[in-house]
């Protein structure tokens, strides 16, 4: 992949855009869920202290919280949590604040679905009410990188791409990107902006981490796609959901976590190898598990900045704290053991 983004370190530029963003994003899914606001703002303040200035969020955050252990969560309250962080550090102009809009709203993401009321999509409707609805719950007067969070398949893709241009026109939004869009949607994606002279997509919020099937899923083909049209890459889960932090070993027990079950019913015999090597190149530097897998993914040439989230201070800083480097050999070891089946397509050479 061809595509290295210009480093101002520690800042690095998103795609080919203008956007220059820390080069480790805080994500807040766990607001509102696993981390109060209290531990929410620690969690802020930490990130902020070392110069980290991308915060992704999104509207729906997080409306499965009831289902999955923690308190009823109607959506909008990881975004209001850092409205609030924002006004009483006074520092909206220091940072770079990511949403996005789709998922559906309301606790377990049925509020009004189905109906003439219906709150999510990608409509031109729904996007622009959903943008004020963003803004009114960060308390800013726009959105830095405004996000499609997946795709809209009842909603022509140039619906959705003239309503994200309108918001930008109006200046309530200054880039706009797509996240969980396959190659040949964003590519459509890309084309359509070219044909209705769109505002373009300048980011791409993939689940890429070491583990095989989530590597096979970006490489093969949105990968080589953004690097070659200059679409800058901000991968959500670098560490699979705690998967890659040396928590979860074979024959092991399990840690006491409200995502223990959901890791443990996706994790297979390859993954549980990788995480093996993942440890085990941790140990030989002295550093921990999870900085090794973050490290690896942050030397792939065509990721601008890994988005990161914690629900407790002892997680986010060995993240935030490490230059770590991997050597050729340690990345050797690592891009094996993880590696994925190449079908005919994937052979270029």
């Amino acid at each position: 992949m061809s595509l290295s983004p210009k480093s101002i370190d520690p800042y690095v530029q998103v795609g080919r855009s203008g956007l220059v963003v820390f080069k480790v994003g805080l994500g807040t899914m766990q607001f509102g869920w696993t981390a109060d606001e209290q531990t929410s703002f620690e969690l802020l303040d930490s990130y902020a202290s070392v110069g980290g200035n991308f915060i992704d969020t999104a509207d729906c955050y997080t409306a499965w919280s009831h289902s999955m252990g923690g308190p009823q969560n109607p959506g909008g309250v990881s975004e209001e949590i850092v409205g609030r962080w924002m006004a009483k550090r006074n520092n909206r102009d220091d940072m770079v604040v990511a949403t996005k809009v789709r998922a559906a709203m309301g606790v377990g993401f049925v509020d009004n679905r189905a109906t003439a009321h219906q709150r999510e999509g990608l409509s031109r409707r729904w996007i622009h009410r959903a943008c004020e609805d963003s803004l009114r719950r960060l308390g800013v007067d726009h959105i830095d990188l405004y996000q499609a969070h997946f795709i809209d398949p009842i909603v022509p893709i140039e619906e959705t791409l003239s309503a994200f241009t309108d918001l930008v026109r109006r200046g309530l939004v200054r880039y706009i990107g797509v996240s969980n869009f396959s190659a040949w949607r964003l590519m459509q994606a890309l084309w359509a902006a070219d044909q209705g002279s769109f505002e373009s997509i300048v980011s791409l919020q993939p689940q890429y981490n070491l583990l095989s099937r989530t590597r096979a899923n970006f490489e093969r083909e949105l990968g080589p796609l953004c690097a070659h049209y200059g679409i800058g890459v901000l991968p959500y889960s670098p560490l699979a959901g705690g998967l890659l932090t040396g928590a979860y070993r074979k024959g092991q027990q399990t840690p006491d976590s409200l995502r223990a079950e959901e890791n443990l019913s996706r994790v297979n015999d390859q993954d549980y190898e990788t995480i093996e090597v993942v440890v085990d190149i941790a140990e030989t530097l002295g550093v921990q598990p999870n900085q090794v897998a973050l490290a690896w993914l942050s030397a792939q040439s065509v990721v601008s900045s890994p988005i990161v989230g914690a629900s407790r201070i002892e997680q986010l800083e060995p993240l935030l704290n490490s230059d770590l480097i991997l050597d050729s050999e340690h990345m050797r070891r690592l891009d094996e053991i993880s590696d994925w089946v190449r079908s005919r397509t994937d052979l270029e050479e």
